[in-house]
């Protein structure tokens, strides 16, 4: 038998945790396809198969291109089986050996298309919708090893932004400085990305989630919004310079929004309402008069998907509030529309001893640039 490792340890335990919550739903089994929930049960990223879990087995069905990789890296508890006639036909072997009636889906992920072929093959057993719901409960609070891997997402984040203040020239293009960000994160051991990088410049920054262009950079906001997959788990981080001199309006939106978040930071504690600290923040940017021009939420909650759960909102129940195990970020920005934009980002964590702990390290003072 393999030897196991923390992570290995943190997958086993994810998986217990989910029997436990099938236990106490009555349900038999849970049909997982969604590879980001697979991975998060099994330990191991793969493309093609499902993960089926019963109370108290487990199952991870894939193809010969997956096996070797599969039963050197996934957890222990799983057993790995490569069906010759596919997953879907041993899932429902295996679901009648076992007796198996109840079945929870993931109803936010499995297409119409996928459900109607389980609900013809698997006769005489109750597919029911939950699963998505049962494991974004878990995965809303992130356990002691789940927080390191995050952590070390967001240094390789923060060492490409220390990179690209290094070699950003006035000759670069938007789409040069995401492949720049990109390539360095690569290098530095990322699996992948979290997200699509944006970098976006002038007025092109007034947008945003606006995508590269291949133009020279604008004069004006910078705006980096990237991030890196490290071990299945994402960092999120946006910082905004300024290329040229900043001129007093420039100044002024750019310490509105350091003022919006630094208020928000200093609010956030075990207890406090979501709603509360996306208010916080949004009364400095109207104040300062920039009402109207921020239009996305504070933050959210970031873990194996970049948007998860809780989200500071304006728009949250006000009897959502910051528990131990979140990861949430704190993204204020003033954007104007044609003219330009900024945001400034941290991800932050509530520990599970209940202190705070911001992950982010990268400067926010104003930076000028050429």
């Amino acid at each position: 038998m393999k030897e196991t490792t923390g992570k290995e340890d943190l997958n086993m335990s994810n998986l217990k945790n989910f029997q436990a919550l099938l236990i106490e739903n009555g349900y038999d089994a849970a049909i997982i396809t969604d590879q980001l929930n697979q991975q998060y049960l099994s330990g191991f990223e793969f493309h093609d198969g499902a993960v089926l879990v019963l109370q108290k087995d487990a199952y991870l069905l894939t193809d010969f291109r997956y096996a070797e990789a599969a039963k050197e890296k996934a957890c222990p508890d799983m057993q790995i089986l490569t069906p010759e006639k596919g997953a879907t036909d041993a899932i429902r072997t295996i679901l009648g050996e076992h007796n198996c009636a109840r079945v929870v889906i993931e109803e936010d992920n499995l297409s119409f298309g996928s459900y109607e072929r389980y609900r013809k093959l698997f006769v005489g057993i109750a597919l029911e919708g939950g699963a998505s719901a049962l494991l974004t409960r878990l995965r809303l609070h992130k356990s002691d090893e789940e927080l390191e891997a995050i952590a070390r997402a967001q240094n390789v984040t923060d060492a490409a932004f220390a990179h690209i203040l290094k070699v950003l020239t006035p000759e670069m293009t938007e789409i040069d400085v995401a492949l720049e960000l990109e390539m360095y994160m690569r290098r530095q051991g990322a699996q992948g990305l979290a997200f699509e990088t944006i970098a976006v410049s002038g007025t092109n920054s007034s947008r945003p989630h606006g995508v590269p262009r291949p133009v020279k950079l604008e004069k004006g906001f910078l705006t980096m919004d990237f991030g890196a997959r490290l071990d299945g788990y994402c960092s999120d981080m946006t910082r905004t310079i300024v290329l040229g001199r900043a001129d007093e309006d420039i100044k002024k939106v750019y310490n509105t929004v350091l003022l919006a978040q630094t208020v928000a930071l200093e609010a956030a504690a075990e207890g406090v309402s979501c709603y509360a600290l996306d208010t916080a923040a949004r009364n400095v940017i109207h104040g300062a008069g920039y009402k109207g021009c921020f239009g996305h939420s504070l933050g959210h909650g970031v873990g194996m998907y970049v948007h998860e759960e809780p989200r500071l909102s304006p728009k949250a129940d006000k009897a959502d509030v910051l528990e131990r195990g979140h990861v949430v970020t704190f993204e204020p920005g003033i954007y104007i529309e044609g003219k330009y934009g900024c945001r400034i980002e941290d991800m932050v964590a509530v520990c599970n001893d209940g202190s705070i702990r911001n992950f982010t390290k990268s400067p926010k003072e104003l930076i000028e640039l050429f």
